[in-house]
C-alpha cells in the first residue's frame, strides 16, 4: 500500500526551523480562507524528498481532526545555495499556470513570498493533497492488477503534463526549448564542478568522461526543438499523488527543476528504477527492475513506454534511449552530489538521510557508463500488448467515461471544464447580484477579464464551424492589415476549425452556466450573426461589424418577432425596409430583440420586407442596423417570468424612418428566408447543446441535494421514488444527448435541408427533456429551488422559453411528421 501523505511528516530539523508566528500572520492575510483565530495551529516538515524543505501545516478551526485545514509550505533550504537552485518562485509560477489552464493534476497554489525577512527564506503556501504516495516503485501490498493500473496512471499523468500548450497558458517563456541537453550538460556539470569546488566531496574523474560522451553523443532533435514542451525535470512515482482509493493520480509534486526543454529527458527519468535503485536509507546503488525481476503486474519498461507514447502519439524512442537514460544517470549524479555538499554543511532536507549520497553519486556514473557500453537497451519496435481497452480507444475517453471524437477534442473539453470550475461557477453569484442591482444594465468587469483569459487559454469563437472559417479567411486576406492584426490574433479568431459535432462536446459545458457562453464569444445571438456575415457577408461588412464580434469589442441583436403578428410564421411579419437611393428606410416595430440591451450592442440584424408584392418568401430581406441610427428607440426590456436576463436583455424596439447604407443588406434582397435556414440550423442545435450541460447542471445539483437533505428522517437520496425518477431522467438525457450529437453529425455531413428532420427532433426533444430534469431539481430543493439562490430557476426559465425561441415545438413536429409521411409513401 502506499503512505498515506499526512504520514510523511517528521520532527522539524534544526537547520529548517523558522518563525512559525509570522508564517501564521502572513499566511492569515495572503492565503484565502485561512482561519485567522485558530484552536491550534501547528507545522511539521516532511521527511520524503531531498531538496526544498516542505512542511504540512494544521490549522483547527474547531475540536477533532475533521476541523483542521490542512496547507502545504514549501521554502527554500537556509544558507549559502548554488546559483539558480531552489527557485520556489519557479515553481509557483508553473502550479498556478497549470492548475488554472489546464487539466494536468496539480495542487492549488495559493499565495508566494519572495520577502525573506518573514521566515528566513522565500516559500509558497499550496494546498494539501490528502491520497497515497508510493515511496517504493516495486508497489509492495498492492495487487498485481493495481499494480498495472497504478503505472499506467503515471505514464497517463506524464503524458497530461507534456500535453499543455505552454504558448497558450502563459509559460511560453518559462525556458528555452532548443538546445536543452546541451544546456543542461553544461549546467549541471558546473553544479557538479562547484559542488567539489573546495573538495568536499572529492572529485570523481569517471565524470569527466561521462560528461565528454553525453556531449559527443546529443540527439539531433534535442537542437530543433522537435522533441521539447513542459518538462518536470524530476518526474517519478514518488512525487506523484494518487487518490486514495481509486488509482490515478490527483497531484504532481516537486517542480523545482521545471522548464522548457526536450521532453524525452523527463520520459527517461521516469524510468530510472527499472535501470537503478536509489535509496537514501542504502549505503549503495543497487539493479534496478530490468535486473532483479518485475513484480507480478508491474509494466516493463517497454509497455511503460508504450502506454506513454500511445497517449501522445510520440514515436518509439529505441534511437536516442541510451542517450536520454546516461543524461538522466549524470543529472542524479550531479544532484546527489550536491545533496551530499549540502549534508556536509549541514542544511540537507533529508537530514542524515542524505550521508550516504557521496557514495551513491560516484555509483551512478558508474552505472550509466556502463548503461553506454551495452549493445541494445530497448527494443527497436514497441511490444504488442493485449488489452482490455486499445490506447486509441482510451486516449478518446473523458474522466467520466463519455467517448468524445478525437483527441484535440478531449483536451478542448478538459481546458473548458477546467476554466468553468475555475473562473465561471465561483463567479455566478457576483455575476446575479450585479444583474439584479441598479447597475444590472452594465458589464461586470470580470466578465470582460474572463474573456481575455479565454483568448489567451485558446477557448475562443469555437463555435464557427470550419467551412464558414475558410470562407472568412480568404475575405479577410485582404483587409487583414487595415485591423493591426498579428498571425497570431488573426488565427484565434476563427476558433479551433471545429466541425458542428466536435463543438457539440464542448458547447455543452458551457451550457451549464447562463453566464459562460458569452465569456467565450460562444453566446446567442451573437454566435448567429457571426455565422450569417461569416457566410453571407461582403468584404466590408465583414471588415465593419464581423472583425469586432470576432474579438469580442461589441455584441449584436437579432431583430425579426414582432408583437403584431404571429412571428413564428416569418411571411407574417410587417417591418419595412424600403429602398430610397443608396440607403434603405426602415419603419416597424420589434421585440423579444435578445442582446439589444447590452451597452457593448452596437449593431442588429433585421429582418423585413423589402417587397410586399413579391412571391410569398421572396418579400423578406435581412440588413446590418448600427444601434446608434437616429430612430431606433428601445421602449422597454422585456422579462422571462421576471428575469429581465441583464445586462443582455431582451427589447422591445421601434424603427422610425431608420436610414441605413443600402451596402448593408445581407446576400441582396429577397434572400431573407434563406439566410434564415441558413442561420437557424446551427442556431438551434447551439441552444440544444447547451440544454444539454443545463440539464447535467441540474442533474448534478439535484443529486448533491438529495445525498445532504433529510425528509422524514431519510436523506431524500433514501426515497425509493427520487431513485426511480432520478434514474429515468438519467436515461432520457443520455437519449437526447445522443439525438443531438446525431443532428450535429447531420448537419455536418448533409447541411441544413437534408437535416431539417432531425433537427426539428432535437430541437423538440432538448427543451423538455432539460425542462423535466430541472423541474425535479427545482422541487427537491424546495423552495430554494424558485429563488435566485441557485442556478435552476435561471436554467428552468431558459428552457421554457426555447419550447419557443426558433421555431415553437408545434412547428418542428410538424416538419417531423410531414417527414416521416413523405418517406412513407415512398416504400
Amino acid at each position: 500500500m502506499g503512505s498515506s501523505t499526512g504520514d510523511l511528516v517528521t520532527r522539524g530539523q534544526s537547520a529548517h526551523l523558522f518563525d512559525h508566528d509570522a508564517l501564521f500572520r502572513y499566511a492569515a492575510d495572503n492565503v484565502s480562507g485561512f482561519p485567522t483565530n485558530p484552536s491550534q495551529f501547528t507545522v511539521s516538515q516532511f521527511g520524503h524528498g531531498q531538496s526544498n524543505p516542505t512542511f504540512l501545516i494544521e490549522v483547527g478551526v474547531g475540536s477533532g481532526t475533521s476541523s483542521l485545514k490542512r496547507y502545504v509550505l514549501r521554502k527554500k533550504p537556509p544558507g549559502k545555495l548554488l546559483q539558480s537552485a531552489h527557485a520556489v518562485d519557479r515553481e509557483f509560477q508553473v502550479l498556478k499556470a497549470l492548475g488554472e489552464h489546464t487539466q494536468v493534476p496539480v495542487p492549488k497554489v495559493f499565495c508566494l513570498c519572495t520577502d525573506p525577512t518573514v521566515i528566513g527564506t522565500a516559500f509558497y503556501i499550496m494546498e494539501f493533497m490528502e491520497g497515497r504516495i508510493f515511496i517504493d516503485p516495486k508497489l509492495p501490498n498492492v495487487a498485481p492488477g493495481r499494480r498495472s493500473a497504478i503505472y499506467r496512471a503515471t505514464a497517463k499523468a506524464l503524458a497530461s503534463l507534456h500535453s499543455a500548450e505552454v504558448d497558450v497558458i502563459g509559460l511560453d517563456k518559462y525556458g528555452r526549448r532548443a538546445n536543452y541537453c546541451r544546456r543542461q550538460i553544461d549546467r549541471w556539470f558546473k553544479q557538479y564542478l562547484a559542488s567539489t569546488s573546495e573538495g568536499k566531496p572529492e572529485r570523481n574523474q569517471k565524470m569527466f568522461e561521462l560528461v565528454d560522451w553525453l556531449r559527443k553523443s546529443i540527439p539531433a532533435e534535442d537542437s530543433t526543438g522537435a522533441t521539447s514542451g513542459l518538462v518536470h525535470g524530476d518526474f517519478r512515482i514518488d512525487n506523484l499523488v494518487f487518490h486514495p482509493s481509486e488509482d490515478r493520480v490527483i497531484g504532481i509534486l516537486d517542480w523545482e527543476l521545471s522548464t522548457l526543454g526536450n521532453q524525452m529527458c523527463d520520459v527517461a527519468y521516469s524510468c530510472m528504477h527499472y535501470i537503478v535503485n536509489v535509496q537514501l536509507d542504502k549505503e549503495h546503488v543497487s539493479e534496478g527492475l530490468e535486473i532483479t525481476g518485475l513484480p507480478e503486474g508491474i509494466l516493463s519498461m517497454p509497455e511503460f513506454l508504450l502506454e506513454y507514447c500511445s497517449a501522445l502519439g510520440k514515436p518509439w524512442p529505441a534511437a536516442n534511449w541510451k542517450f536520454y537514460v546516461a543524461f538522466s544517470l549524470f543529472r542524479a549524479a550531479s544532484i546527489y552530489t550536491g545533496v551530499f555538499n549540502r549534508w556536509l554543511m549541514g542544511n540537507a532536507s533529508a537530514g542524515e538521510r542524505a550521508r550516504n549520497t557521496g557514495v551513491q553519486a560516484n555509483e551512478l556514473v558508474e552505472c550509466a557508463l556502463g548503461y553506454i557500453a551495452r549493445e541494445n537497451v530497448l527494443p527497436a519496435h514497441p511490444p504488442s500488448v493485449k488489452r482490455d481497452v486499445s490506447p486509441s480507444y482510451e486516449s478518446l475517453v473523458d474522466t467520466s467515461g463519455r467517448f468524445v471524437p478525437n483527441r484535440k477534442v478531449l483536451e478542448l473539453r478538459q481546458r473548458l471544464i477546467k476554466f468553468m470550475e475555475t473562473h465561471i461557477y465561483p463567479m455566478e453569484k457576483e455575476f446575479s447580484k450585479l444583474a439584479q442591482s441598479d447597475l444590472r444594465w452594465t458589464v461586470h468587469p470580470e466578465e470582460e477579464r474572463l474573456k481575455e483569459e479565454a483568448k489567451r487559454q485558446g477557448l475562443w469563437n469555437l463555435f464557427i464551424p470550419v467551412d464558414s472559417a475558410a470562407r472568412a479567411r480568404r475575405e479577410l486576406a485582404s483587409i487583414e492589415n487595415k485591423h493591426d492584426l498579428s498571425g497570431r490574433s488573426f488565427d484565434q479568431l476563427f476558433g479551433e476549425g471545429l466541425t458542428n459535432l466536435e463543438y457539440g462536446y464542448l458547447c455543452e459545458i458551457m451550457g451549464r452556466s447562463v453566464w459562460a457562453p458569452q465569456v467565450f464569444n460562444c453566446g446567442a445571438p451573437d454566435t448567429g450573426n457571426m455565422e450569417v456575415i461569416l457566410r453571407y457577408g461582403n468584404k466590408e461588412q465583414i471588415s465593419e461589424w464581423l472583425i469586432p464580434l470576432l474579438e469580442g469589442k461589441i455584441r449584436s441583436g437579432f431583430a425579426m418577432t414582432e408583437p403584431q403578428v404571429a412571428s413564428s410564421d416569418a411571411t407574417n411579419i410587417e417591418c419595412s425596409i424600403r429602398r430610397q437611393g443608396d440607403s434603405y428606410v426602415i419603419n416597424g416595430t420589434k421585440w423579444w430583440t435578445s442582446g439589444a440591451m447590452d451597452p457593448r450592442c452596437r449593431v442588429l440584424i433585421l429582418m423585413g420586407k423589402t417587397d410586399f408584392n413579391a412571391p410569398k418568401h421572396k418579400q423578406q430581406s435581412m440588413i446590418l442596423v448600427d444601434m446608434r441610427t437616429p430612430g431606433i428607440h428601445v421602449k422597454r426590456p422585456l422579462t422571462v417570468f421576471g428575469l429581465d436576463d441583464a445586462p443582455h436583455g431582451h427589447a422591445e424596439i421601434s424603427f422610425e424612418n431608420v436610414i441605413v447604407p443600402a451596402n448593408n443588406i445581407l446576400l441582396g434582397e429577397g434572400r431573407g428566408f434563406e439566410i434564415a435556414q441558413g442561420r437557424l440550423g446551427p442556431g438551434r442545435l447551439h441552444h440544444c447543446m447547451r440544454l444539454i450541460g443545463a440539464a447535467e447542471r441540474g442533474m448534478e445539483l439535484m443529486a448533491q441535494r438529495a445525498l445532504s437533505r433529510k425528509t422524514f428522517g431519510m436523506f431524500i437520496a433514501q426515497h425509493g421514488s427520487f431513485v426511480s425518477d432520478l434514474a429515468k431522467l438519467r436515461v432520457e438525457l443520455e437519449g437526447t444527448r445522443l439525438l443531438v450529437l446525431e443532428a450535429a453529425d447531420h448537419l455536418d455531413k448533409f447541411g441544413n435541408k437534408k437535416a431539417r428532420g432531425i433537427l426539428a427532433m432535437a430541437k423538440v426533444a432538448a427543451p423538455n427533456m432539460a425542462l423535466k430534469v430541472l423541474d425535479t431539481a427545482i422541487q427537491v430543493h424546495g423552495a430554494a429551488g424558485v429563488s435566485s439562490d441557485t442556478v435552476l430557476a435561471h436554467l428552468w426559465a431558459t428552457a421554457r422559453t426555447l419550447r419557443i425561441a426558433d421555431g415553437p415545438d408545434e412547428v418542428h413536429l410538424g416538419t417531423i411528421g410531414k417527414l416521416e409521411l413523405q418517406r412513407a409513401s415512398k416504400l
